[in-house]
């Protein structure tokens, strides 16, 4: 059963639209300094599991415009919610954090921009990685295994994660300048 892309009542939205509704709770949910938290480590891994559902049912019955809207959002709420979460609780540091924010917020800001000019501007394979490197530093700074033990480990993906916002931004600005400032199809 195929979806028209106008539709707004998919199964791929449901799934988006919940974990928009259950992020709050996650962030919530993790812990002070870095004890760690199982419970927010179960709740952060199915949230970030239910991505990969969310895109199959959406490419298994097709996308809608509000899917292509909301799923992105969704990552972004997720991630730093998180990530600010853990500043906050003095498990990350704040410059990390602000870069990656500044980054989401040009992109955001730009992909609205070319949308509104009748443009596709679907995420990179990069910045497809720089979502799954933050999800694993969020992850591992909150698993109580890791999160202690190998504080190397999530501040090591949290500064790939960096490096990889930062090359994917540079590969969408690179596109544009390359098409002579038209938006582009990345």
């Amino acid at each position: 059963m195929t979806v028209e892309p106008t539709a707004i009542a998919t199964w791929a939205n449901v799934v988006t639209v919940a974990r928009i509704l259950v992020a709050p709770l996650a962030f919530w949910l993790i812990p002070e300094g870095r004890a760690g938290s199982w419970v927010a480590f179960a709740l952060w891994f199915v949230l970030c599991s239910s991505d990969g559902i969310d895109g199959y049912l959406a490419r298994r019955h097709g996308t809608t415009n509000l899917g292509a809207f909301l799923d992105p959002l969704a990552d972004k709420i997720l991630v730093l919610g998180a990530m600010f979460t853990l500043v906050e609780r003095d498990v990350f540091w704040v410059v990390p954090v602000v870069i990656i924010a500044v980054r989401e917020l040009l992109i955001s800001l730009y992909r609205t921009f070319i949308v509104s000019k009748g443009v596709s501007m679907p995420a990179s394979k990069t910045a497809k990685w720089k979502t799954f490197a933050q999800q694993l530093a969020v992850g591992f700074a909150i698993a109580p295994l890791t999160a202690r033990r190998a504080t190397w480990l999530w501040i090591g993906l949290l500064w790939v994660s960096v490096v990889l916002a930062l090359v994917s931004a540079a590969q969408y600005m690179w596109r544009v300048h390359r098409s002579h400032g038209q938006p582009v199809v990345v």
